[in-house]
């Protein structure tokens, strides 16, 4: 098992830190992406990344490479089309960062369908039920859980990085053909940006719903993508700022 932590001294005592290593994602063979993540699950994370990205559209194989094979996966092509001379470049804070324009780094998504119908009370608390082992130990972790239409939680991974742990969920799910992901989840630790609305709407998630505050930008995303944005998911309190036809009150 890779390692997600380790443990510093300071100040006469020890901490527990949140590993964060590069990841240089290949597909067949050539360098396509660099990535700030914790180590595990690197496989899930370039498969929902290149996912993400509408490299790919359906489950691939990938995995380590010979060369420093604990930070390098390689997935199998073709691309469903050719990233051109760009080349990614993520740290583990921001998923978008260096892509250029807003245009470059909009990926289409299909229309979202009007399930599910959830109560206010249960997005409240979805929150509380996306299990974070290591963000106890460590404090330094984000986490994204999958959840079904009951509240029941499907898989949950942390990472560094929000987006990293996004993709690990998406890539899940989609090794396990449940993409896209109609009828379901998708719950973050953390703020909502525009990378991870537009993450959640291209994996078909129709609802996104996130501890902190939304972004001006996933808010129109999530308006035009007919995905239901809810934030500050506080346990007894959450906010709907988009498409609140698929939240039930009382």
């Amino acid at each position: 098992m890779p390692h997600t932590y380790i443990t510093v001294q300071h100040d006469g005592t020890e901490d527990a830190v949140a590993v964060e290593e590069p990841l240089e994602i290949r597909v067949d063979g050539e360098p396509l992406a660099v990535t700030m993540r914790t180590p595990g699950h690197d496989e899930e994370l370039a498969l929902g990344f290149l996912f993400g990205e509408g490299l790919i559209d359906r489950p691939r194989q990938a995995g380590p490479t010979d060369d420093f094979a604990a930070n390098t996966v390689d997935v199998e092509g073709p691309l469903l089309r050719d990233p051109g001379a760009r080349r990614f470049y993520t740290t583990s804070s921001c998923g978008v960062c260096g892509k250029g324009a807003l245009e470059e780094v909009a990926v289409l998504s299909e229309p979202l369908g009007p399930e599910p119908v959830l109560d206010r009370a249960l997005l409240a608390a979805l929150p509380q039920r996306l299990t974070q082992p290591t963000f106890a130990k460590t404090g330094g972790l984000h986490a994204t859980g999958l959840f079904d239409a009951a509240g029941t939680l499907l898989y949950a991974r942390e990472d560094v990085g929000r987006h990293n742990a996004m993709d690990k969920v998406v890539g899940r799910a989609l090794l396990d053909g449940l993409v896209p992901l109609s009828g379901q989840i998708l719950c973050v630790s953390g703020r909502l940006s525009f990378e991870l609305a537009q993450k959640a709407a291209v994996a078909g998630a129709p609802v996104l719903v996130g501890v902190s505050a939304p972004s001006s930008l996933a808010i129109a995303l999530a308006q035009e993508r007919g995905l239901t944005l809810c934030g500050f998911a506080r346990g007894q309190t959450v906010n709907v700022y988009t498409h609140p036809e698929r939240v039930r009150e009382g």
